[in-house]
């Protein structure tokens, strides 16, 4: 029988356990997209439904699937898909993708996973993305997050994009185009779209500090990456479904 002092503090501990367990973190964020293939897209580097989806230089998933394509920024024909860049669910929430780097943790940890940000500065703070990461940044600092937005400048690998846009102007070399106008440099679609999203829901806010912590994926955001990280079981009873959408469609 639980004694009436252990009766009143009960209440505490589901308290405290709580708090810990949507414990928040602080970091910093950056945008880019260089076009290449992600980190999280080779084949063997943790368990996940299947590695982070590439496209051809037409936008477009190989047919058929090639999970070892060679990174389009070593001269392959691997690329990041177009509808990996951010999108708009109401006035304070978008989702979106990322390369990371976290404090204590490694790329079999992050690859994958999502994390909500909550914006902590500039004009956006309050605005929240839940994000995937799908790529490392080598580069980057602790509890960072490189938010992946098309026309957010190409960083150390401006090869890629050069070639999947035929040379096509990319902005500066970090942060990309300065103006919405600039957006139109991409093609027309998702690319376009999600470098409007930057002027747009974004604000164009340069560089914000966030809150995060590691939440579920929605489902919106694996059907377009197509990895989800899942228990050992439940991992081999996913590589037996049929996939979601056949490779060589547009996206």
């Amino acid at each position: 029988m639980m004694t009436p002092n252990l009766v009143h503090l009960f209440p505490l501990f589901a308290t405290v356990f709580m708090a810990a367990a949507v414990l928040a973190y602080t970091g910093i964020t950056t945008r880019y997209w260089d076009c290449c293939k992600p980190s999280c897209a080779w084949p063997g580097r943790i368990q996940v439904s299947e590695p982070v989806r590439t496209c051809n230089k037409n936008d477009k998933w190989p047919n058929p699937l090639n999970s070892s394509a060679q990174s389009a920024c070593n001269g392959g024909d691997a690329y990041t898909c177009s509808n990996n860049g951010p999108w708009v669910i109401d006035n304070n929430l978008a989702y979106g993708f990322a390369a990371a780097k976290l404090a204590g943790k490694s790329e079999q940890d992050w690859c994958c996973a999502c994390y909500k940000l909550t914006f902590t500065s500039t004009s956006i703070t309050g605005k929240q993305m839940i994000i995937q990461v799908t790529n490392t940044g080598s580069d980057l600092e602790n509890n960072h997050f490189d938010l992946a937005i098309p026309g957010g400048g190409v960083g150390m690998f401006p090869q890629g994009c050069q070639s999947q846009f035929d040379g096509a102007w990319m902005g500066d070399t970090y942060g990309g185009y300065q103006n919405r106008n600039d957006c139109y440099n991409l093609p027309e679609g998702q690319f376009r779209d999600g470098c409007f999203f930057r002027f747009d829901w974004f604000q164009n806010a340069q560089n914000p500090t966030v809150e995060f912590h590691e939440v579920s994926c929605p489902q919106a955001m694996i059907d377009r990456t197509h990895c989800g990280r899942w228990s050992y079981k439940d991992f081999v009873d996913q590589g037996k479904d049929e996939p979601l959408e056949q490779a060589g469609l547009e996206l």
